[in-house]
């Protein structure tokens, strides 16, 4: 018996590229995730536009009629019901896009967590209101290594540094204070001044507080000696990878005392003492830039102002 048809062969639907786009988007959502929010933006968007195209290709492709043939010989009936059938490469799509997203979730929710969570629960550096002491234990134009317990219900394990300069008055009168943080904003590592000590350490304890050390010293600048950054007078970076200048500390006087405040980032500082316009950020991560075109590679940005 001859063939009814010169070819029975099926038509077979051509490769698709929209996989290809989808798993660049996907691919670019997570490499956003670590340099920057706007290749985050653009991967969600390939990866968004090119899934709804795969998708909506497979049900296409799965809605569209068979073409039509022509009629076969009769085949006797059979009893059996007939059953609804589903396209295998239909299936296989919508599982591959399913666990795909399943795995881009698992992947993107902790990341995202871990970059937005800091920005409203803190970063361990609390430093709300501590008393110093009087501002005569501190010399003018000369370093003072002070520590002192952040948080007197934790106890020493709270215990930080930070080195105090007392620049004197301002223009207007006021009294300005230097208050330089004692981490390295490279890794976090521990800096010391560069010179000796000046003298014996002083001791201040206010009313039912713990202790507060301070030792002056001979510094011109800063060292750190875990990777060999290194800061002028001012915390400027002067050589080695920080990214940026030391943190510092916000201040105020109450009844003659020194109250240390908020932890900020410095961009850089122009000038010296008393006269120097410091480029404040809110704080940052060390290795995070503040400032110049490095600080869009960061997904949550700094906003700040000179001042």
């Amino acid at each position: 018996m001859s063939n009814l048809h010169d070819d029975d062969t099926p038509e077979v639907p051509g490769p698709s590229l929209w996989p290809i786009g989808f798993a660049i988007g996907i691919a670019c959502l997570l490499v956003g995730l670590v340099i920057s929010v706007w290749a985050l933006i653009v991967g969600a968007v390939i990866a968004v536009v090119f899934g709804w195209l795969w998708v909506r290709e497979l049900t296409l492709r799965h809605a569209t009629p068979a073409p039509a043939v022509a009629e076969a010989e009769p085949v006797a009936a059979t009893a059996e019901p007939a059953m609804e059938t589903y396209d295998r490469g239909m299936f296989l799509g919508a599982a591959t896009i399913g666990l795909g997203g399943l795995i881009g979730a698992a992947v993107t929710v902790p990341s995202l967590g871990f970059m937005v969570l800091p920005s409203f629960v803190g970063d361990g550096v609390k430093t709300s209101d501590v008393d110093l002491g009087p501002i005569s234990n501190f010399p003018e134009g000369k370093y003072v290594i002070t520590t002192y317990v952040e948080d007197p219900d934790i106890g020493e394990v709270s215990r930080r540094t930070a080195f105090v300069r007392n620049n004197g008055l301002t223009t207007d009168g006021q009294p300005s204070f230097s208050i330089v943080f004692s981490r390295c904003v490279h890794l976090g590592c521990p800096i010391q001044p560069n010179g000796p000590a000046d003298g014996s350490p002083l001791e201040y304890a206010a009313d039912g507080k713990p202790p507060v050390t301070l030792q002056p010293v001979l510094a011109a600048s800063f060292g750190c000696p875990c990777h060999g950054g290194l800061y002028d007078g001012e915390g400027n970076r002067t050589a080695g990878p920080p990214v940026r200048a030391l943190d510092r500390y916000e201040f105020s006087i109450v009844n003659g005392n020194l109250i240390l405040g908020r932890l900020y980032s410095v961009g850089e500082v122009l000038g010296n003492g008393a006269s120097a316009k410091i480029s404040k950020y809110y704080h940052a991560y060390p290795g995070v830039h503040v400032d110049g075109v490095e600080r869009f590679l960061y997904p949550i940005p700094t906003p700040g102002s000179r001042s």
